[in-house]
């Protein structure tokens, strides 16, 4: 597909993420238009599914240079459309579930193409959002299967992060070790994720592990020492594992984490503190490859990244008191960080266009 029709797919996605932060405020108790009173139970599906995997969908595809690969993110955005219209019921979820299934059929296409322990790693975390999706068709609660999609992310960075830590040295049995972190964490989802004790704790200590394992082992240990965009992804990693820690000890402390604080908590701090860390490290690499953009480094960047860190502290601080309004502004400054992301990366994109090739 060429760059000019990979652009309605992100535009797509990125009205995912508009109206996923529109519903999340209601969630909070910001008082904003609702157009009925369901509208906020569509965050997460918006968030996850719309957002975020039409954005991956996207890149694998790109990955893999095949046209039937784009299907995936088609179906993902025309889910998008349905989630928005309130269409049919199961109208979306089929989408989502054909869009997860094409997903793993491209990421299982690259791992036949290349045969290696990251590309097996994104095929399982694709693989994972496929049967989060399954269990959303068959009437499940979101409680009850977020953790699949967590893991899709969570497995997708990760296979991304390991592909490039192959510039550090390690022996043998860190990849051994690696295997091992993957199998506690599908573990953990066959347990039933953070919806049960055991499936929490199984969950919360694969994080922990990870987390000691990229911080062991990910390039960006070394490009930290480097200057401008090198080193701003490098902060970006290293403290966005920070927060997947933070995750994983609540999923290890909490127990059964639904229908209480650590929930939000648990979740924030893996969908926010982490995911978007990566987010905002990988954009000026990722939109010129996908849309063939140019986004060179502003070292405005670091701002949003302060504020989505010193946000989501704030939020995780109202879960851990119980206290609802540090909860509902450090939500509120969640949305805060996203838009200046969205507006330093414009910026940036509308400078890279002026400035001579």
């Amino acid at each position: 597909m060429p760059r000019i029709g990979r652009v309605p797919l992100v535009a797509a996605a990125m009205t995912a993420l508009g109206f996923g932060v529109w519903t999340g405020l209601l969630r909070l108790g910001w008082a904003l238009p609702r157009p009925d009173e369901s509208f906020g139970t569509l965050h997460g599906p918006l968030m996850i599914c719309g957002f975020l995997g039409t954005l991956i969908a996207v890149e694998r595809a790109v990955a893999l240079g095949r046209a039937w690969a784009y299907a995936a993110p088609l179906l993902s955005a025309a889910g998008v459309v349905a989630l928005l219209l309130d269409g049919p019921p199961g109208t979306a979820p089929l989408l989502m579930t054909a869009a997860g299934a094409l997903l793993t059929a491209t990421c299982v296409a690259i791992v036949v193409a290349q045969p290696a322990l990251f590309t097996a790693t994104m095929a399982l975390g694709a693989l994972a959002w496929c049967v989060g999706n399954v269990a959303w068709l068959g009437g499940v609660g979101v409680p009850q299967l977020v953790t699949w999609w967590v893991a899709f992310l969570v497995l997708t960075i990760a296979g991304e992060r390991l592909e490039l830590s192959r510039l550090m040295p390690r022996a043998r049995a860190a990849e051994h070790a690696f295997v091992v972190v993957v199998v506690v964490l599908l573990a953990g989802l066959a347990c039933g994720g953070i919806a049960s004790g055991p499936g929490a704790r199984l969950t919360g200590a694969a994080f922990i592990a990870l987390t000691v394992w990229l911080a062991r082992y990910d390039v960006a240990r070394r490009t930290i020492r480097q200057t401008g965009l090198p080193r701003f992804t490098a902060w970006c990693l290293l403290s966005g594992y920070g927060w997947l820690a933070v995750a994983g000890l609540i999923g290890v402390c909490g127990g059964a984490l639904v229908n209480t604080a650590g929930y939000d908590a648990f979740l924030h701090a893996v969908l926010l503190g982490f995911v978007f860390a990566m987010i905002f490290g990988h954009a000026p690499i990722i939109f010129p490859a996908v849309l063939g953009i140019r986004i060179p480094f502003r070292g405005s960047f670091y701002l949003h990244l302060l504020l989505l860190h010193l946000s989501v502290a704030l939020r995780l601080d109202g879960d851990a008191v119980g206290y609802d309004p540090p909860r509902a502004w450090g939500g509120l400054f969640n949305a805060l960080a996203l838009l200046l992301f969205v507006l330093n990366t414009v910026r940036a994109a509308i400078a890279g266009r002026a400035r001579p090739q």
